[in-house]
């Protein structure tokens, strides 16, 4: 959360560690928050966070510092997995992802269709249920928010929603995979996680209405019978 130099930052990298990584908004209070950095603060991995507009053109355009690639903390192509957590000098083995994650996956990705590009399994999540990422090859999502904000770009890329598998939420929903009537309220579920996911990251929710109706739907089934 302080000041710290590209020749610092280069010198306390994490083992496995082979990339400076970034994260730009608008926010320096909402950019700590970021669901996207969990992992890395997890693990001990600094992030730099870039709050002026000029940052997302400098650090495009710069590329590397010392032979080391600026990375986007918000792409999906972090490979977080090979960097050891700071309180240990190797790997940890990976948790156990629950037995019917890759049916709930499946579920959310029929459900959700063309409103996102992928839905799979995080490994940068360890406290929030679900995020939002570029794809590799996409634009940074801030970049592109600029980009629209000064009319210099029409269409949005489709993003990916991630799911933290150790999540309490998702791995209750993952259980519930099988259970009469659960494939149209695990839909419901997948809207509503990317719709929480939309609203974190700052976007507006293309049919809040929708979202409106699933959410108080949700809260009646949790209220006692009258």
């Amino acid at each position: 959360d302080a000041l710290i130099s590209l020749d610092d930052y280069v010198a306390a990298m994490r083992p496995g560690q082979d990339a400076i990584y970034t994260i730009t908004g608008d926010n320096l209070e909402l950019l700590k928050k970021s669901p996207q950095i969990e992992g890395f603060r997890a693990r001990g991995v600094e992030v730099l966070l870039l709050t002026d507009p000029i940052d997302e053109f400098w650090v495009t355009a710069v590329g590397s510092y010392k032979d080391k690639p600026f990375k986007s903390a918000t792409r999906g192509g972090v490979d977080l997995d090979k960097i050891a957590p700071a309180d240990q000098t190797e790997k940890p083995a990976k948790p156990e992802a629950p037995p019917k994650l890759a049916s709930l996956i499946a579920i959310f990705k029929l459900a959700l269709g063309e409103a996102v590009k992928d839905v799979r399994s995080s490994e940068r999540l360890t406290d929030s249920a679900v995020c939002l990422v570029a794809d590799e090859g996409d634009l940074d999502m801030h970049l592109e928010r600029l980009l629209k904000q000064h009319r210099q770009l029409d269409a949005s890329a489709k993003r990916i929603l991630e799911l933290n598998p150790q999540h309490p939420l998702i791995a209750r929903l993952a259980a519930s995979v099988g259970e009469s009537g659960a494939s149209e309220q695990l839909s419901e579920f997948a809207w509503l996680l990317l719709d929480q996911a939309r609203i974190v990251e700052g976007e507006q929710l293309p049919d809040p209405s929708a979202f409106a109706r699933r959410l108080a739907t949700l809260l009646e089934r949790g209220l006692p019978a009258a």
